[in-house]
């Protein structure tokens, strides 16, 4: 029997609205994605995943959906979306589509339905619609709070004028939180994943896939806030103090509810009917203890790995994180997954130090990210060691940043428009061809990226492009990535992080701030930098650097 191949997959990101721009009206669209799929063949990745291109306002970049079984013009048409996948196919490439369950724009119809309907009506269960709080029930119904800041209720009017009732939104107040307790929802969620399977995506993120089942005795929570705070990846710094926060969302009375594994098998049997393997992954914020569940044999078959995303630059917690990670879902035989960084987190670069000095770890632990048994997945502008670009205020685009009141930057810093080439912006993003009328990037990217971009790399074996497509084709020769069982400890220094694989491959990396000598000898497969030297069997690792070493 064939290993899936999700099990051992190397996954690229594509963020539609910051890859590239074919249009040339300072946004991404999916002509872009098709004119760069050599490129992204070329890294040796397996599959892309598409962040959304569904019709929407764009509130929230387009994971506030008015319709998840259409293409917004901004992206191009659903031609375009076909043609994608049927062409990525060509190229050997595997296709997940991200799937928005949790909550949709409050443009899709169901909610103006909902607005123009009465309390208590059909069109309002929905979605989740309650009575306020108070005399005059000018109090939200309970103290949930928004993942974006604020409250996460918010009153409307009704139809005849008068102050109504409060709608849910974990989110945004343009995003209103679906109801998973009414059977519409379910089946429409059904025929979303069709519609798409029947086009020939081969799986789906599932975004935020803890939040779909809510307590509907609808508690107030202890520290409600504190809850929030533990699910905001882009401010976890993988301290042990937010480990122990990410654990209070267990089973909260809005996310990681037992009930919502009963979703996930109505959507594997469907998963199960199609053809040629199709999987879908979670995006869910749980600690290590409550990941099987996802991914269980008749759930969900991978879950993204957040701990690892936001560990730091310290070996014995890479290695702690690791092993609980592997350990955790060995009893459900799922594999683990392993990224740097999303969309929705700070870059990698920036987290750990940023400059030169964050560049270097970053190519270090994706040696980590990339040897380690299962998938890894790679957030675009990863392969280039982009940081987060700082902006102006009155440039950002991130709800966060304005629900917050601009306390809070909001994740507009890793989103900006990758660099393609050229040594000023925007870098090859769009190919307008009138001088006199350039348009303007939705981000601004930084004046100083012109070495950062695929040009500037793809012919220099040394760059994190050539590392990044050198560790891609080295998981796919070599024979100690196949067995997902295959992981041992060697003894290492305190601050070296050492790890055997079968066929006597190992990485091994120095977090330390001294030079030090490899604990396993051999040749040097591939380093994280030039650094890394290799004599008389000896590999000597400076400070920040990493390698693959067979023995």
């Amino acid at each position: 029997m064939s290993t899936p191949w999700w099990h051992r997959a190397a996954v690229y990101q594509v963020y539609p609205r910051s890859f590239r721009d074919l249009n040339a009206d300072g946004i991404g669209d999916l002509r872009g994605v098709i004119h760069e799929l050599p490129y992204i063949a070329a890294l040796a990745v397996d599959a892309l995943w598409l962040s959304p291109f569904y019709s929407s306002p764009q509130h929230d970049s387009g994971y506030d959906v008015v319709d998840p079984r259409s293409v917004d013009p901004v992206y191009g048409t659903l031609d375009d979306a076909q043609e994608l996948i049927d062409q990525a196919h060509f190229r050997g490439l595997r296709v997940l589509v991200d799937v928005v369950p949790n909550h949709s724009s409050i443009d899709r119809p169901w909610f103006q339905e909902a607005l123009a309907a009465a309390p208590g009506s059909p069109e309002r269960a929905r979605y989740h619609f309650l009575d306020g709080r108070g005399p005059n029930g000018d109090e939200p119904p309970t103290n949930w709070m928004s993942m974006f800041g604020g409250s996460a209720w918010t009153r409307i009017t009704e139809p005849d004028g008068s102050p109504g009732q409060w709608y849910l939104h974990l989110f945004d107040a343009t995003q209103p939180d679906l109801n998973w307790s009414n059977p519409h929802v379910h089946l429409d969620a059904l025929d979303t994943l069709r519609f798409w399977l029947d086009r020939g995506a081969d799986g789906f993120r599932v975004d935020v896939a803890l939040g779909l089942a809510k307590d509907m005795t609808y508690p107030d929570i202890e520290d409600p806030e504190g809850l929030i705070l533990a699910l905001r990846m882009d401010l976890d710094d993988g301290s042990a103090a937010a480990r122990t926060r990410r654990r209070r969302v267990a089973n909260s009375p809005i996310l990681d509810r037992d009930e919502v594994q009963d979703i996930y098998r109505e959507w594997r049997a469907v998963l199960d009917e199609y053809p040629g393997e199709r999987m879908a992954v979670a995006e869910a914020w749980v600690p290590a203890e409550r990941a099987a569940r996802y991914v269980a044999p008749d759930t969900l078959h991978q879950i993204f790995n957040f701990d690892f995303m936001a560990v730091g630059w310290d070996a014995e917690r890479i290695r702690t994180v690791v092993q609980e990670t592997i350990e955790g879902l060995h009893e459900v035989g799922a594999p683990p997954t392993w990224a740097l960084s999303n969309h929705d987190t700070p870059r990698v670069v920036t987290r750990l130090g940023g400059g030169e000095v964050g560049r270097r770890r970053a190519r270090a632990l994706a040696l980590v990210a990339h040897c380690l048994p299962g998938s890894v997945y790679v957030y675009q502008g990863e392969e280039l060691g982009l940081e987060d670009a700082d902006m102006p205020d009155e440039a950002r685009r991130d709800p966060v940043w304005f629900r917050t009141k601009g306390a809070q930057r909001g994740r507009d810093g890793g989103r900006v428009p990758l660099p393609w080439a050229g040594a000023l912006p925007p870098y090859g993003f769009h190919d307008a061809i009138d001088a006199e009328v350039q348009p303007s990037l939705w981000l601004p990217p930084p004046p100083d990226w012109a070495s950062f971009t695929v040009e500037a790399q793809l012919l220099d074996a040394s760059s994190t492009l050539g590392q990044y497509r050198a560790m891609h084709r080295l998981r796919h020769a070599h024979p100690g990535f196949i067995d997902l069982d295959n992981v041992t400890w060697p003894d290492a220094e305190p601050g070296v992080f050492a790890v055997r694989r079968g066929c006597g491959f190992a990485c091994v990396v120095n977090c330390t701030d001294e030079t030090i000598t490899s604990p396993i000898g051999g040749y040097v497969m591939t380093a994280s930098d030039a650094s890394v030297r290799l004599e008389r069997n000896v590999v000597t690792l400076p400070p920040d650097t990493g390698a693959w070493i067979q023995s």
